[in-house]
């Protein structure tokens, strides 16, 4: 299977490297101002969500893989308001993978956070809570997967 990202967030990630670093913190900000709010099943049961521990702020996510034939996953994030840079990445992902095949988001190459041009821009520490973030979905698609 190559290396490939799906073309939504292929497209994400061409729009934060078409702009400078200073912008490309400002896209990050709008990014999070989008995250969509939980369904109200994951809202009432935050115990349904599991918590990316590398993340320097609280963040919960939880995917559900369908069983149609291409195994679509969806993903649910919540983080706080005060945390606009962990919002901000997770509804990258949100935006860029939800409603994709598993086997497309599998494919996403693990260093995809830092493809987005934000390394200098942001701490190392926030850099592998965003990358843990997309490791903790591909973990959860994985075990969907294999039960």
């Amino acid at each position: 299977m190559s290396e490939a990202i799906p073309a939504e967030l292929a497209e994400i990630v061409d729009d934060f490297n078409a702009i400078s670093e200073p912008e490309r913190l400002e896209l990050l900000l709008e990014f999070s101002d989008a995250l969509p709010e939980l369904p109200e099943r994951f809202a009432e049961h935050p115990e349904l969500l599991e918590q990316v521990v590398e993340c320097q702020t609280p963040l919960f996510l939880t995917v559900e893989v369908g069983e149609d034939a291409p195994r679509t996953v969806d993903l649910y994030f919540s983080a706080p308001a005060e945390a606009p840079t962990t919002r901000g990445f997770a509804s990258v992902l949100h935006e860029g993978l939800s409603g994709k095949p598993a086997a497309e988001i599998l494919a996403v190459p693990d260093d995809m956070p830092n493809q987005l041009g934000l390394t200098r821009a942001i701490t190392p520490l926030r850099m592998r809570g965003m990358t843990a973030m997309l490791g903790r979905i591909k973990r959860k698609i994985n075990e969907a997967l294999a039960a």
